[in-house]
């Protein structure tokens, strides 16, 4: 108590900004189970109607990455494959 009288009260400050802080980071954390949990919801759909969920995810990875970056990992892929004899 001798050390938060010191500081001007300054520890309960911190300590409530803390709190808060934690508690915006739990509230985020529920949001992005919810989120993710809509997105499995989606692919769930998408394979019941025929699609390839794998697939799916694989073009919703390429479509993140800037075209250069794709079509680099593209070429390296391909040179080992052909490296290993499978193309």
């Amino acid at each position: 108590m001798a050390d938060d009288e010191a500081m001007g009260g300054q520890g309960n400050v911190a300590a409530e900004e803390l709190r808060l802080l934690i508690e915006r980071v739990e509230r985020l954390e529920e949001e992005k189970k919810g989120i993710a949990d809509d997105i499995k919801d989606v692919f769930a759909e998408a394979k019941a109607r025929g699609y390839d969920p794998k697939a799916m995810r694989k073009i919703v990875r390429i479509r993140k990455q800037k075209k250069e970056d794709f079509e680099h990992e593209e070429a390296i892929l391909e040179t080992y494959m052909a490296a290993l004899g499978m193309i």
